[in-house]
């Protein structure tokens, strides 16, 4: 379970100061949106492979930036099959508005998410539309009917060990949601609006998910933590 480090939240999404220039990634092409996975280190955050197995206790966030406008919405399904929605919520704020080439953080920066539970895969659904959900479904709350959770443990995969001795699971990161693949019923309907082929690439340890298309309506993926 990703649970929140602080006792009372501040907005999930912050504008960063002192942004980075736009990337070449997001200036030239389709419609695309980068996601960055960090883990605290001491004092220090740190961008960590997406397919790192992390262990109980470790202590992360995401970094998001997008070429286009639009409004972001990120709901958790954790190993012990608890669904929660992290924003927009009422203790994070409800303006969930993104900005092109802005750099955001989930959550904000005096926060974090803290990996406990049972081992296995937490499922964060990343939904990302033109337009606010209330226009397109008449509500998104906590589902009646969480998707099932994954029963498969993190392996390591030999061939990617890091100098350090990292334990690196490609079937982590940022994932297509398979069609037909059961979501939990809340993100149904707009699962099937959002139906579209996405491009996934690596930039070193940021992911890049981009649309072949013009995106017009909804979009949905998912990122897969591994955890001990």
């Amino acid at each position: 379970m990703i649970r929140r480090m602080a006792q009372s939240l501040l907005p999930v999404l912050l504008l960063l100061p002192g942004a980075s220039p736009q990337s070449r990634t997001m200036s030239v092409g389709a419609h695309r949106m980068e996601i960055a996975l960090e883990r605290l280190d001491g004092t220090d955050w740190h961008p960590i492979d997406p397919g790192l197995v992390l262990a109980q206790g470790d202590r992360v966030r995401f970094r998001f930036r997008t070429n286009f406008d639009g409004f972001l919405y990120v709901m958790n399904q954790s190993t012990s099959g608890k669904y929660e929605q992290l924003f927009p919520r009422q203790e994070t704020g409800q303006d969930n508005r993104i900005a092109s080439n802005k750099d955001y953080r989930v959550p904000a920066t005096s926060t974090a998410f803290r990996i406990a539970g049972p081992a296995g895969f937490e499922v964060v659904y990343w939904l990302i539309t033109p337009a606010r959900l209330g226009d397109l479904v008449p509500h998104l709350g906590t589902p009646t009917s969480p998707a099932k959770p994954l029963t498969l443990l993190p392996r390591c995969d030999d061939t990617l060990l890091k100098a350090r001795g990292d334990c690196i699971d490609t079937s982590a990161g940022p994932k297509l949601v398979p069609r037909g693949e059961a979501v939990p019923d809340n993100l149904a309907q707009v699962a099937d609006k959002g139906q579209r082929d996405l491009l996934f690439m690596r930039q070193k340890d940021t992911a890049v998910i981009a649309s072949t298309d013009p995106l017009t309506g909804p979009v949905i993926y998912e990122f897969r933590l591994a955890h001990r």
